[in-house]
C-alpha cells in the first residue's frame, strides 16, 4: 500500500499543483497517506515519496531534453536545472508528508 500511495499521490500533484499551488501537494500527500494507511509516520514517509517522485522525473525529462535539444551544453544546462526543480521539489515533498501525516492519521 506505501509504493501504490505514494504513486496515487503523485499523480494527483501532478494534476492539481497548477490549480492550487499550495493545496495541491498538501491533497496529494493526504491520498497518499490515506491509501498507505499504518499512521502518521507511514502517511507522511509516502506523501514525502509522493512529493520527490515528480522532482526525480522532472530532473530526468529536463536532462534529456537537454541533451536532444542543444547536445552536450543543453544537458548540463537540463541538469541544473534539474537540480533546480529538485531543491524546489522539497516544497512538495514536505506539503505532501504534511497532509501524508494528516491522511495517515485518518486512516488509522
Amino acid at each position: 500500500n506505501f509504493w501504490l500511495g505514494a504513486a496515487v499521490g503523485f499523480v494527483i500533484m501532478v494534476f492539481i499543483r497548477d490549480a492550487l499551488p499550495v493545496l495541491g501537494p498538501i491533497i496529494g500527500g493526504f491520498v497518499a497517506g490515506l491509501i498507505a494507511r499504518d499512521g502518521f509516520m507511514n502517511g507522511a514517509k509516502a506523501g514525502f515519496c509522493s512529493g520527490l517522485f515528480g522532482a526525480i522525473i522532472l530532473f530526468i525529462l529536463m536532462t534529456i531534453v537537454g541533451l536532444l535539444g542543444f547536445g552536450l551544453f543543453g544537458m548540463v544546462a537540463g541538469m541544473g536545472i534539474g537540480i533546480l526543480f529538485i531543491a524546489l521539489a522539497l516544497y512538495y515533498a514536505v506539503l505532501g508528508a504534511v497532509g501524508g501525516a494528516i491522511g495517515g492519521m485518518i486512516a488509522k
